[in-house]
């Protein structure tokens, strides 16, 4: 065999695991004799796989002296797993290895929600399914449970143990009850996978303070400022308001610690083989919970490297990559969803079938604010036309605004392309929608504000961003009708433009900021929690009552993904923007299954009108189906949309 041979790869995966094997077989035998026919179709996986998986560990660790132990470490892991896990989920890897594309469908519509803000305890959700079945879900996003530390713990993004409910909200017993209720009603249940850092009182993390040289491996430490001042040259800060630089000093280790983010947060070591296996065994017990897709956070952060600002490295979608060979050998419904907060350049290479099959959207996100601000579309529509296309079975999930801040994540050279400076334009937004702006009708927040660079992102929740804050403080119902109206534009093409769309908890019913954060301690310094807002349980009855504005926006919300699910299509992610001779006009094809809609959205304050010429060409009958009004509409003299009006023509 010759190293220099660009086929000894695949050779010498199957060597390691024709040696490997057996011996496992023979050590797990008593466990695998009663499952004879499920052990086969693990090992057809494992064989399917094991080549990829190999080649990516190589790649991280091959360089190291006990490589062979790694795999070994691997493959004990990866059965483990298998034989733990509930028959349940095995039938259903089965179901989702069958029909690998299920969240391509037009059925899928999502909520994202902090349990403790939601229902209080974890299991009370069960209670809630009824609520969830009428609006009509199929995807349940539950914001960080896990055991984190007392007072700051960044929105519970610090974990202290990946396998422990955190006990204000619940037990893992009851994440299980939740999950199979869940499952049992057709929704597949998310949760975050923290995995660039620990929290400083994770079980790692306390062994590496006790001096433990295993378990400080698992980190990046430093007796001095030699190193982490030279990294730090390169980096750039994420929360700029809280703190400078991304190293801390730790009293009890006697080291500077790397804390990428906040001082509590320390960034594992992938480095380190024994973290990748680590944090592995954490993603598989997960799956083992009934988990179905993992929101990987901060995954641009994974891999450092001297002389760079340590993102987006090749490694991290290595270390990625790895993962998703390992979910798919041993728990094959198990989906994985990037949250990349980076340049749009970055953010499409994390989303593949072999690395993560769901990416959040953050450039739609950013430029449907921008279009609704400047009532006009030419750089979302650039943008949209240039960077929505992804890998066949893959998909965006299509958000308005989550737990976290609002950033202006353009790109610079799209915006030149259309006439627009890029940094003043940014500058604009972010005063436009803390209600800075002469004329703003947005209530939001700053966050994060950078006094170096200018940069600022943004907080609060959809309507309070879209004016419905400030018409209803100045009960003004001109300016309600107008904020409502923007509000269900964006919703309109969140759910049809291809993707999974995802609302935050309590943007389905119109909730507007709430500032009682400011009164507490633990979170008066961060302002994302302005749209963290707690759910008025005992205002339910505002659902029912047709008179008012829950009512309103709580209807508008269902028809919108019942209409969703009814239209084929708007299966899978596939969208062509059409151009409308109109800058204040966006539309794009929908197309599947033999049906073919034109969405044409409104982004103008004023009425507008898109000429003949340009509809014709898709509606040469001259007339068509809007299916969001049920009424047919002529297009031969052109299309004549009122402010913040769209049409979903059937052409």
């Amino acid at each position: 065999m010759s190293h220099g041979s660009r086929d000894w790869k695949p050779e010498q995966a199957r060597k390691s695991l024709r040696r490997l094997l057996p011996e496992l077989e023979e050590e797990f035998a008593p466990q695998l004799e009663p499952l004879a026919f499920d052990w086969h179709r693990f090992k057809n996986r494992l064989q399917r796989e094991w080549e990829r998986l190999f080649s990516y560990l190589h790649e991280l660790y091959g360089w190291q002296y006990d490589f062979h132990y790694t795999l070994e470490r691997v493959l004990r892991s990866l059965i483990q797993s298998w034989l733990e896990r509930p028959e349940a989920l095995r039938r259903l890897d089965e179901t989702r290895e069958a029909d690998p594309e299920w969240f391509q469908s037009q059925e899928m519509v999502g909520i994202v929600l902090y349990v403790d803000l939601f229902s209080d305890r974890l299991a009370k959700l069960k209670d809630h399914i009824p609520y969830f079945k009428k609006l009509g879900l199929t995807y349940l996003h539950l914001m960080p449970l896990f055991v984190s530390p007392h007072g700051e713990n960044d929105g519970g993004y610090a974990v202290s143990d990946y396998r422990s409910i955190n006990p204000d909200l619940g037990s893992i017993d009851d994440l299980e009850e939740v999950t199979t209720a869940l499952r049992d009603e057709g929704i597949s249940v998310v949760l975050d996978l923290v995995f660039n850092h620990t929290s400083d009182e994770h079980q790692w993390a306390m062994r590496a303070k006790a001096g433990d040289p295993d378990f400080m491996a698992f980190y990046f430490t430093f007796p001095d400022r030699e190193l982490p001042d030279q990294f730090q040259r390169y980096l750039r800060d994420i929360f700029p308001e809280a703190r400078a630089g991304s190293f801390i000093w730790n009293d009890e280790l006697g080291r500077w610690v790397w804390t990428t983010f906040n001082s509590y947060q320390w960034d594992l070591n992938y480095a380190n083989a024994e973290v990748f296996r680590a944090m592995a065994e954490e993603m598989l017990f997960l799956a083992n919970r009934g988990v179905e897709v993992l929101r990987l956070d901060a995954v641009a952060f994974l891999w450092k490297r001297l002389g760079t600002d340590c993102e987006n490295q090749p490694e991290a979608h290595t270390i990625i990559r790895a993962f998703n060979a390992m979910a798919r050998i041993a728990a094959p419904a198990l989906l994985f969803k990037s949250e990349a907060i980076v340049h749009p350049n970055e953010v499409i290479r994390y989303v593949h079938p072999d690395e993560c099959q769901l990416s959040y959207n953050p450039l739609l996100m950013a430029l449907l604010w921008e279009a609704l601000a400047t009532q006009d579309v030419r750089l979302l529509a650039h943008s949209m036309r240039t960077r929505y296309r992804l890998p066949a079975g893959c998909a965006w999930v299509n958000y308005l605004r989550c737990h976290d801040d609002i950033g202006w994540t353009f790109d610079d050279d799209d915006a030149r392309s259309v006439g627009i400076d890029p940094r003043a334009h940014r500058r604009f937004l972010s005063q436009f929608y803390t209600g800075e702006f002469p004329g703003s009708y947005a209530r939001g927040t700053k966050f994060q504000q950078n006094a170096l660079t200018g940069d600022v992102r943004v907080a609060g929740t959809l309507s309070s961003l879209a004016g419905l804050e400030n018409a209803l403080e100045r009960n003004d119902s001109e300016l309600i009708e107008r904020a409502v109206r923007r509000i269900t534009l964006l919703m309109g093409i969140q759910v049809s433009i291809g993707g999974l769309p995802l609302l935050y908890a309590g943007d389905e019913y119109g909730m507007i900021n709430d500032y009682t954060y400011l009164h507490d301690p633990r979170k008066v310094n961060d302002s994302r929690w302005v749209h963290r807002c707690k759910k008025r349980w005992e205002a339910k009855e505002d659902l029912a009552d047709i008179d008012t504005i829950e009512w309103r926006f709580f209807r508008e919300t269902s028809k919108l993904f019942k209409l969703r699910k009814q239209l084929p299509a708007l299966y899978d992610g596939g969208m062509e923007v059409v151009d409308t001779g109109n800058p204040h006009l966006f539309a794009y094809l929908r197309s599947h299954a033999e049906q073919r809609l034109l969405v044409v959205a409104n982004f103008s304050e004023a009425t507008q009108t898109s000429d003949g010429r340009f509809m014709l060409p898709w509606v040469p009958e001259g007339e068509a189906l809007d299916r969001l009004s049920g009424h047919r509409v002529a297009l031969a003299e052109g299309l004549v949309l009122e402010h913040h009006r769209a049409v979903w023509l059937e052409v």
